[in-house]
């Protein structure tokens, strides 16, 4: 275990390509709820720093104010990100410090900051991370889903076809599958998932994460439905929702949808077994397994 070191130590980092006349753009986490979650260095860069920029300042005014902050702030959100991104770089190129925050959480997870961020590293400018709280980490963390291997998908499509075909491009995707989903469209979401991945995938809905009324519901897909449909209090607040990875039945080795693929279009122009080699050979996949696909594919109807 690595031993702590000296805050002050930590504040002083070395970045490629910097220009250390440049002030330094620190990207701040701030809490999803429970404002006990702010950070003691989070508090300390807040307070230092010669100017925030804020997805929402409103909702910022009130987090400096409960802090005692009286630090500036200036909109840096989807609208106006690309455009006034400049008056920052000028700021920062002029030495001043400025910390990036987000309403919540850890700004550019499905949060403005991206652009800024690039913009500043492309001009030589230091970004310094500033940890903290993060729902889709908070909510990985309690889920007892495996946690090695994770894929982190943001936001579903907001119309049912478009979000129907992403869950089903992730069919077979063997790493967890973490989602962020709006209280108005939880329900939708959650029976699309149980079409895509099957009624008994293990899933888990993290909802108002640090909050009052804040729930983690494990259930396979089907039954989790069922939970939220019953209890209109789980569609409303902030949702994550996190769904196990998808593995091979007992018995027989799974081929991807790519590998089936692949496997259907060389079919069409040569035998089962050149077929089945060529498309490992492409796809990486196991030989075998595309070999018995093959067969499969080529019993009759009702066989």
């Amino acid at each position: 275990m690595a031993a702590f070191a000296d805050p002050k130590v930590c504040a002083v980092t070395v970045s490629d390509a910097t220009d250390s006349t440049f002030g330094t753009l620190y990207v701040v986490a701030t809490p999803i709820g429970n404002l006990d979650d702010m950070s003691v260095r989070a508090l300390r860069v807040l307070k230092d720093v010669a100017l925030i920029a804020a997805e929402d300042t409103r909702h910022s005014q009130r987090l400096l104010q409960h802090f005692g902050i009286q630090t500036p702030l200036a909109a840096c959100h989807d609208h106006n990100e690309r455009e006034e991104g400049g008056r920052f770089l000028a700021r920062l190129r002029g030495g001043d410090d400025v910390a990036l925050v987000s309403d919540a959480g850890t700004p550019l997870i499905s949060d403005p900051g991206y652009h800024l961020v690039r913009q500043a590293r492309e001009a030589g400018i230091r970004v310094v991370p500033v940890p903290g709280a993060c729902a889709l980490i908070a909510a990985l963390s309690a889920a007892g889903l495996p946690s090695d291997r994770f894929i982190f998908e943001g936001f579903l499509p907001a119309k049912a076809a478009g979000r129907q075909a992403r869950l089903q491009a992730l069919n077979e995707e063997p790493r967890t599958l973490i989602f962020y989903e709006a209280p108005h469209r939880i329900l939708d979401s959650l029976r699309d998932m149980a079409a895509a991945f099957g009624p008994e995938r293990p899933a888990l809905l993290a909802r108002e994460i640090t909050k009052t009324f804040e729930t983690l519901k494990g259930l396979p897909l089907s039954e989790l439905c069922g939970f939220v449909e019953q209890d209109s209090n789980q569609q409303r607040g902030e949702c994550v929702v996190l769904v196990a990875g998808f593995t091979a039945p007992e018995g027989g080795e799974a081929v991807s949808a790519e590998g089936l693929r692949v496997l259907d279009l060389l079919l069409e122009e040569m035998p089962l077994k050149r077929a089945a080699a060529l498309a490992a050979s492409i796809t990486g996949e196991r030989k075998n397994a595309l070999y018995q696909a093959g067969l499969a594919r080529k019993e009759p109807a009702g066989g």
